[in-house]
């Protein structure tokens, strides 16, 4: 990060609990000013306990929230410049759109034409003002969702907190609202903290990203980095579609080559700590898994499954007692048939050795 970023956000040592349960576990991580940040990880992970504590709905048990620089550890939910979006789009029922919009400024006591503008203003934006005179139970959900937004968005908050707030929509708005967030973001340069469970999500909004666990961060960092350099099975499993393939290993005495059961490995990548004999797994991407060119080093495979999937197909094989996926080509995978033998070839400089006992990369 470079020295000239200011924080939006700084969290240290944040821990709550809810009886036995801990929520967030000395949570500790930082957002860089303006920056689309993401919190990843499958429900119960501590996302949005995360998210409320920050919006102040939530009063921690121990450690430092600061918000532009200011602690706000214990400082009330008003006045911190935060603003946040849950998954129910809690929109007022019984108010127009416009009122739904109009409603935060009224409550800071804007003037009425500043209030008008805004709430024209922020519709037009978000494609809204033909609806502005309409109750929000006659609208689309994706309609819906921009009004939530919208009424987040008007108060011109320093830092926008979103709870999953595409998972009530289908595929297609889900993938209109991606590209939305994306352009309000650069439209107003805010900071974006947004939660989600879903992979595809993070990968494509976020310009940084956190795999959670257990209430704390086990890795971060850009979409790239997390893809390349995982720092454990966990957070290998979570990033990259189709998942690793994943298989037994057993460290040899050079650190470098491996007895699996597709054979003997010889790793493209250092070990840097490890004992020989020690078992571990090595991760394949199944993008970096092909078939042999001829008189090519070749594992031997055959077809299991193939599924097509428009420009790419997943291509299923069993190899030594393990199934394996690699994802080829459409080409490459026409004329391919379940039972069909196929040599396959290993990209060695890409695969992950991670530790058994504790899932710890060890490249």
């Amino acid at each position: 990060m470079g020295r000239s970023e200011k924080h939006a956000l700084r969290l240290a040592g944040i821990t709550k609990s809810y009886g036995n349960v801990r929520a967030l576990n000395n949570l500790t991580f930082d957002v860089a000013e303006g920056r689309f940040f993401v919190l990843f990880g499958p429900s119960s992970v501590g996302k949005t306990t995360t998210l409320r504590t920050i919006a102040g709905l939530v009063a921690t048990d121990a450690g430092r929230l600061e918000i532009m620089g200011r602690d706000v550890t214990t400082a009330p939910i008003a006045g911190r410049g935060v603003s946040m979006v849950f998954q129910s789009f809690a929109l007022y029922p019984h108010l127009t759109v416009y009122e739904n919009f109009a409603y935060p400024l009224r409550e800071e006591k804007v003037g009425r034409e500043e209030i008008d503008r805004r709430v024209k203003e922020t519709a037009a934006m978000l494609k809204l003002s033909h609806r502005l005179e309409r109750k929000p139970n006659t609208l689309s959900g994706g309609e819906q969702q921009r009004v939530a937004l919208g009424r987040s968005l008007i108060r011109r908050p320093k830092v926008l907190l979103l709870d999953e707030p595409l998972t009530n929509l289908d595929a297609k708005l889900r993938h209109d609202m991606r590209a939305e967030l994306k352009r309000l973001h650069r439209q107003f340069g805010m900071t974006i903290v947004y939660a989600t469970p879903d992979e595809l999500e993070a990968l494509s909004m976020g310009e940084e990203i956190a795999v959670m666990r257990e209430g704390a961060i086990v890795q971060r960092g850009t979409p790239d980095e997390l893809y390349d350099s995982p720092v454990d099975t966990y957070v290998a499993g979570k990033i990259g579609s189709p998942h690793m393939n994943m298989v037994k290993a057993t460290l040899g005495a050079d650190l470098a080559s491996l007895d699996t059961p597709l054979g003997r490995i010889v790793s493209g990548r250092k070990v840097m700590t490890g004992a020989a004999g020690e078992a571990a797994f090595i991760g394949i991407r199944p993008s970096d898994l092909r078939p042999a060119a001829t008189g090519e080093a070749a594992i031997a495979s055959r077809v299991h499954l193939i599924e097509p999937l428009g420009d790419v197909t997943v291509v299923s094989v069993e190899a030594g007692g393990e199934t394996l996926r690699m994802v080829l080509p459409e080409q490459s995978a026409t004329g391919m048939r379940p039972g069909d033998e196929v040599p396959i070839a290993i990209d060695l400089a890409k695969i992950h050795i991670f530790r058994a006992a504790s899932g710890q990369a060890m490249t």
